[in-house]
């Protein structure tokens, strides 16, 4: 599926509630967090800020960049890692199959994609388990947390249904 030129600015809105920056600390991330969440970051320094608090996710979605540039991901130990190819302003079958698979190993597991991985926020919202918290960047604002709710699923499948 690639991303039409009309749903851009759609996707510019956050799916939940945006932390600006000074308040993106551990207190702030956690106030959002219930015991037993499974947490799912997407963004190599939204996963890296996470593990550099101590609170590591349960699925980690990384492409090794971050606003185009290329960096080192963010340390990890004891995860399974899984590797898919996504291009650029796409969301593949493979990757939603992938994003799928994720959900039915033990955590914590990192899913490293070659190409770029901020659309997989999409089908990761509309094929997690119940109780899951989901947080990635938005560029130069802050941290989006999105609770994934009925209504979320919803909202965000219907996103993908635009899609080509």
């Amino acid at each position: 599926m690639k991303l039409p030129d009309s749903l851009r600015d759609q996707l510019k809105i956050p799916l939940g509630i945006l932390l600006p920056d000074s308040q993106a600390d551990k207190n702030g991330i956690q106030k959002y967090l219930s015991d037993g969440s499974y947490v799912i970051t997407v963004g190599d320094r939204t996963t890296e800020k996470m593990t550099d608090f101590g609170l590591i996710p349960s699925l980690q979605i990384v492409d090794g960049q971050e606003k185009r540039e290329k960096r080192i991901a963010p340390k990890l130990e004891n995860a399974t890692e899984l590797t898919v190819d996504n291009p650029a302003a796409e969301i593949t079958p493979a990757s939603i199959s992938i994003i799928k698979k994720a959900f039915t190993l033990e955590s914590p597991v990192r899913l490293f994609v070659n190409g770029e991985e901020d659309l997989l926020v999409l089908p990761a919202c509309v094929h997690a388990p119940e109780n899951t918290v989901v947080l990635y960047g938005q560029p130069n604002e802050g941290l989006v947390i999105v609770d994934v709710t009925a209504e979320i699923r919803n909202k965000v499948q219907t996103l993908l249904d635009l899609m080509e």
